[in-house]
């Protein structure tokens, strides 16, 4: 069998095993883990933070009227933003520090050149 036809053949292998896999199929040799962080209260950690809805948007990389969902509960965040707002719960001022790429304290602002001469 050629490289090319081989690397074709793993190809469609793989796409039918994942497929399998979203269909709920058992698959040989497949092991999923799942970490379940529960249900975070956005508004709660927002708070907590002293931050208003748009830094928190800002600072979780989505927009304000996406993260007013997640407050107003129409909508719960999940994947890295549930991930990121737990850790924000826990240890709010390095997630902070991580994302400003300064040391400075929760809430302060970043003042702009200009405003410091």
């Amino acid at each position: 069998m050629s490289e090319m036809t081989k690397f074709g053949a793993d190809l469609i292998q793989a796409m039918s095993e994942a497929l399998a896999h979203a269909q709920g199929k058992d698959v040989p040799g497949m092991q999923v883990h799942a970490v379940d962080i529960g249900i975070v209260d956005a508004k709660a950690i927002r708070k907590k933070l002293d931050l208003t809805q748009d830094q928190m948007a800002t600072v979780l990389g989505t927009s304000p009227s996406g993260y007013k969902k997640w407050e107003q509960g129409k909508r719960q965040p999940s994947g890295a933003a549930r991930t990121l707002l737990r850790i924000m719960e826990r240890e709010p001022e390095a997630v902070l520090r991580a994302l400003s790429g300064e040391n400075r304290e929760i809430g302060e602002t970043r003042a702009s050149p200009a405003a410091s001469h």
